[in-house]
């Protein structure tokens, strides 16, 4: 449930967008979710793809190590007996997440992630951090020429490719995203857009999303809260969901459906150690995915 500082804001906001003029989308906006297999780290898959369905979702995005086992544990049971497992609980493979091995090396993924009816691959733009005007412009330039090898083939295979912000690397900074896309032409390539690592500012946030318009292919429903690197309780750690926070979500989801998006979303949040469950339990981390979704959906309500 909403707490009463949440139900204040929430409402304030919906009041001050209810003012806003009436965009040409007016009709019904919903989110399209997917689950991302790292909210219960290790545990076996097959204790994880029954909750799909259950966060509202039909498609997992599989993450390997440090963040979670899944990719080891599809590989070591084998596809065909993966196939089977998401035959049995009615779920569809989305994403492959592939900071490991990065982009550059990602070709089997790619093809993994093909081979299970999945669209894209999740990675980021790497380094070096903390880059501004011209030597930001100049590292980006360099990063969209490497990349190319790699962009083409997932332009041959039929994947999708979503670099994610990231506040160690190149994509740092609410610039640096539409600088990427301005170097990046190919338009199978965008950001997966992840508050987290971006200033709190909702309305900063909410302009970047217009400008990056339907460059915006995977959208993490995820913010800073307390972070995600000392160790703390995890109903502090939690702070990163989305109703558990202090981030206002109505200006992005305003935002959003302003640029119409139909991507994925993801209810996200690292724990710590990486590669641990947020909750003891799978049905536990389901009702907590769950309660970020009825915020959400009460901020689109509201719209």
């Amino acid at each position: 449930m909403l707490t009463r500082r949440q139900f204040i804001t929430a409402a304030a906001s919906a009041a001050l967008l209810t003012a806003l003029p009436t965009t040409a989308n007016s009709g019904n906006f919903k989110l399209n979710y997917i689950l991302a297999s790292s909210m219960y780290g290790r545990m076996p898959l097959a204790d994880i793809l029954p909750e799909v369905r259950n966060t509202g979702a039909e498609w997992i995005d599989i993450w390997c190590e440090q963040h979670a086992n899944h990719r080891e544990q599809i590989e070591d049971m084998g596809h065909g007996s993966f196939q089977k497992l998401l035959q049995a609980h009615q779920a569809k493979v989305g994403v492959y997440t592939c900071y490991n091995p990065g982009l550059l090396k990602s070709e089997q993924w790619m093809r993994t992630v093909r081979k299970f009816g999945g669209s894209m691959i999740v990675s980021g733009a790497g380094g070096p951090k903390g880059l501004a005007g011209a030597e930001l412009k100049s590292g980006i330039k360099a990063f969209a020429e490497k990349a190319k090898p790699a962009i083409d083939l997932a332009g041959e295979l039929g994947v999708q490719i979503a670099l994610e912000n990231h506040v160690g690397g190149l994509l740092s900074s609410l610039d640096s995203l539409p600088m990427m896309m301005d170097a990046i032409a190919e338009m199978h390539v965008g950001i997966a857009f992840a508050p987290y690592h971006l200033p709190q500012d909702s309305a900063a946030l909410a302009k970047v999303i217009r400008t990056l318009g339907g460059r915006i292919k995977y959208f993490y429903a995820w913010e800073h809260g307390n972070g995600s690197s000392k160790p703390l309780p995890m109903v502090l750690q939690m702070k990163q969901m989305p109703g558990y926070g202090q981030m206002d979500f109505f200006p992005l989801l305003a935002a959003l459906k302003e640029i119409r998006y139909t991507g994925w979303t993801s209810v996200f949040m690292h724990p710590v150690p990486r590669g641990a469950p947020i909750l003891p339990r799978p049905s536990e981390i389901t009702a907590a995915i769950n309660r970020s979704r009825d915020y959400l959906q009460f901020c689109i309500n509201s719209l």
